[in-house]
């Protein structure tokens, strides 16, 4: 019996080593390169059979070509090659661990320790692992994202928080009601597991796929957090798997809320008639949801607060009976979209009329239009003056040049020809002279008072004593000035349009009175108290709310310095960019941040603020090897045209806020760069610094930390990190977040 399972485990051994110079050879003709999207999602959908899919791991996440492109995504490096990639892991033998279905979940995933005694702890994947993770993310991508409802955001491509915040705004009409749902804080455990294992064997046949989610949260490789606020946020705790996880659960639900949403819809129409105009609007009873991952919104438009209820109800219901969710029925309340705010996405969003978010102008600002307008007039007067004096100058030097050369009899000899062009420069100065004149109603009446002065060549015993040609062409000369020169037309047709203008401010004027009282917009705004608490906390401002430096930042270089606020300033910048105060935010990044930074190198340098600020100018402008300026920091103008253009799903500040990487002055052996897949051993050890560490504050204690704000898990703490140039530079600058390093190979220091 032993001398048999020595022979079979041989056999195994001689294969697996057959297999790998068979894969050896193969590349050294065809070098590996990764699997495109369109090739991966053709190669899904050849594994689905009658509506389910088979065997994906086997025959499509451990394909080399496959986990390559993990690979290439987790480093944002288009150019990646197997090269690069074996200096970390093996790429054929996670493929032939998957084929043998003997994957080791538990060996990739280490524990990190925190430094004080009664810390928690935190596992995180190895980098090994987290290819597999982001493979897997990519398989179920194609099969689920294109079933998802148009209303789940978060973790999807194009879906974001601001198209989130773009449908809120756009589509929403007359929004009467609300609800946000809220979950107690509490941990994805074996329950959802089960479900969610459940949920994926509907659409996927694949045992050991189902094997690798269920190992990936018994060894906490996975973790998700339900009422927190670390979801979305690039924090390290979290993985690129859990947000597609969270779609998948909760894709039972948006279907039943797409099936209340059909069954309001048949329902009979509200019909209002406005009692002063007798008019008649339609109102249909409509509910609007937005999720982006575990934050839930509902919205009702023209229902009763008791067909609210009933909703809210049967969504408490659906979640805690078939989902086996905790709902805080506290923070699932009901609440007026009128006269109370709700907080969704870290912005405040509050039903208000059209009126508030396009205000009519008030008559100070009327009569500052007007001065504006009448400044503009004088301005476009003195130039075309100044034109026409020098088209004069310009003329006359042209005609006596001309003159001159006639006279003496010499011909005009050119290269070229030039007349058609002289031709047509004469004819355009011609026109635009001609149409001054007819736009001008002063000169029309000069001119048509001059030339019809001549009244006795209508009495009748002088015309009978003139020539009869002469007659003619008075009377037809008089008719093209009655035609082309009487004032009387352009009076007549400036008052109709002064009358046409007149009236369309009247009708606007009306209709907007009308809206303010039968429609209502949504208004989102970044929470005014919620910022000035974080960038008090942060350390930017002191208790009276000025500048002030912070002492932690000192040790780094004058680049690093002005990259960290520039990457925190850059980030609030970003998220508040359609929020309706944004101006607020502006004002702190340009003014508390910035003078923040100024202050923190006037410290480091024992300088005063103008002595830096002559020397870095208010931009923060550097300098590089070369002595070319480099200017990280948005400028003062460049933060005045930011506005709600581009929509995009930025982190929020909370990562970048809450951390400080300082360098570390010790001498220890050139390792590789931690970033993914980076080969670069030109690096420098930074230890992370946590600001809830920092000033010992819980995350958890809404009194003293910010509320909504979340924090990177502490078992991070002062752990010390081998980076290059550039993924520090991108880290400072918010490029880049601790979930793109692998920090379980953290140095020990």
């Amino acid at each position: 019996m032993y001398y048999f399972k020595f022979f079979i485990s041989m056999r195994i051994r001689v294969s697996i080593l057959c297999s790998q110079l068979r894969y050896h050879s193969s590349l050294a003709t065809n070098p590996l390169k990764p699997i495109t999207n369109t090739e991966l999602e053709t190669l899904v959908l050849q594994q689905k059979r009658q509506g389910k899919f088979y065997n994906l791991t086997e025959n499509v996440i451990s394909k080399p070509t496959v986990l390559l492109a993990s690979c290439r995504n987790l480093s944002n490096n288009v150019s990646i090659n197997e090269d690069s990639v074996s200096k970390r892991i093996s790429i054929e033998e996670i493929s032939d661990q998957l084929k043998q279905n003997r994957f080791n979940v538990e060996e990739c995933c280490v524990k990190m320790v925190p430094n004080r005694l009664k810390g928690e702890s935190l596992v995180l994947p190895n980098l090994k692992l987290k290819v597999l993770i982001e493979a897997i993310r990519m398989v179920l991508v194609i099969v689920y994202d294109k079933g998802f409802a148009t209303f789940a955001y978060g973790g999807r491509v194009g879906m974001g928080r601001h198209t989130a915040i773009r449908y809120l705004k756009t589509t929403v009409q007359d929004p009467t009601w609300w609800f946000k749902v809220g979950f107690e804080h509490s941990v994805f455990d074996d329950k959802h597991v089960s479900r969610l294992s459940l949920i994926v064997e509907e659409k996927i046949d694949d045992k050991f796929l189902i094997e690798l989610i269920k190992k990936f949260f018994e060894f906490e490789a996975l973790r998700i957090e339900l009422g927190g606020c670390c979801m979305g946020r690039g924090f390290p705790q979290e993985s690129s798997l859990n947000s597609m996880l969270v779609n998948i659960y909760f894709n039972g639900f948006d279907k039943e809320m797409q099936r209340l949403r059909l069954k309001i819809d048949r329902e009979e129409k509200k019909v209002s008639v406005d009692s002063v105009g007798g008019r008649v609007f339609h109102k249909p009873e409509r509910v609007y949801v937005v999720r982006y991952l575990d934050e839930i919104l509902v919205i009702t438009s023209s229902c009763s607060k008791r067909h609210t209820l009933e909703l809210k109800n049967e969504v408490v219901k659906f979640l805690e009976g078939v989902l086996g969710m905790e709902v805080d029925k506290l923070k699932t309340a009901i609440h007026s979209s009128v006269s109370e705010k709700i907080d969704f996405l870290g912005m405040e969003l509050q039903a208000v009329p059209p009126s508030v978010l396009h205000p009519r102008p008030s008559e100070k600002e009327i009569r500052a239009r007007k001065k504006y307008n009448r400044q503009k007039e004088m301005k476009l007067l003195e130039l075309k003056n100044a034109r026409a004096t020098r088209r004069r100058k310009l003329g006359l030097k042209i005609v006596e040049h001309v003159f001159k050369k006639v006279k003496r009899g010499d011909v005009f000899k050119f290269d070229y020809q030039i007349e058609g062009e002289v031709r047509d420069i004469f004819r355009r100065w011609g026109d635009e002279t001609v149409q001054e004149f007819f736009d001008s109603l002063e000169d029309r009446s000069e001119w048509y008072r001059k030339f019809t002065s001549a009244e006795f060549l209508n009495l009748r015993h002088i015309r009978s004593q003139l020539p009869c040609e002469l007659v003619d062409a008075y009377d037809q000369f008089q008719e093209q000035v009655n035609k082309h020169l009487t004032p009387l037309k352009a009076r007549n047709a400036l008052e109709e349009v002064g009358m046409r203008v007149e009236e369309e401010e009247k009708e606007n004027y009306a209709e907007s009175i009308v809206d303010d009282l039968t429609k209502l917009c949504m208004k989102v705004i970044a929470p005014p108290e919620l910022v000035r608490k974080a960038v008090k906390l942060a350390g930017f401002t002191n208790s009276m709310g000025r500048p002030r430096p912070i002492k932690l930042l000192i040790c780094l270089e004058d680049t690093d310095i002005i990259k960290w606020y520039a990457g925190v300033g850059r980030r609030w910048l970003e998220y508040f960019c359609c929020c309706r105060n944004f101006k607020l935010v502006k004002i702190i990044v340009s003014y508390h941040m910035r003078f923040s930074c100024i202050l923190t190198l006037a410290e480091k340098h024992d300088s005063t603020k103008l002595e830096a600020i002559r020397h870095y100018t208010k931009d923060l402008k550097i300098f590089d090897m070369a002595g070319g300026e480099e200017v990280y920091f948005p400028t003062e103008r460049e933060i005045k045209m930011m506005g709600d253009k581009n929509l995009v799903d930025p982190k929020p500040v909370d990562g970048a806020l809450t951390m400080a990487v300082v360098r570390l002055a010790v001498d220890e052996p050139k390792s590789y760069c931690l970033a993914h897949f980076c080969d670069k051993k030109e690096t420098a050890l930074y230890r992370i610094r946590l600001l809830q560490n920092r000033i010992n504050v819980d995350p958890l204690n809404m009194e003293k930390w910010v509320p909504g704000m979340g924090a990177i898990h502490e078992s991070l703490n002062r752990k010390v990190l081998s980076l290059c140039c550039d993924h520090i530079s991108d880290l400072y600058l918010g490029n880049i977040t601790l979930q793109d390093i692998d920090c379980t190979s953290f140095v020990d220091v």
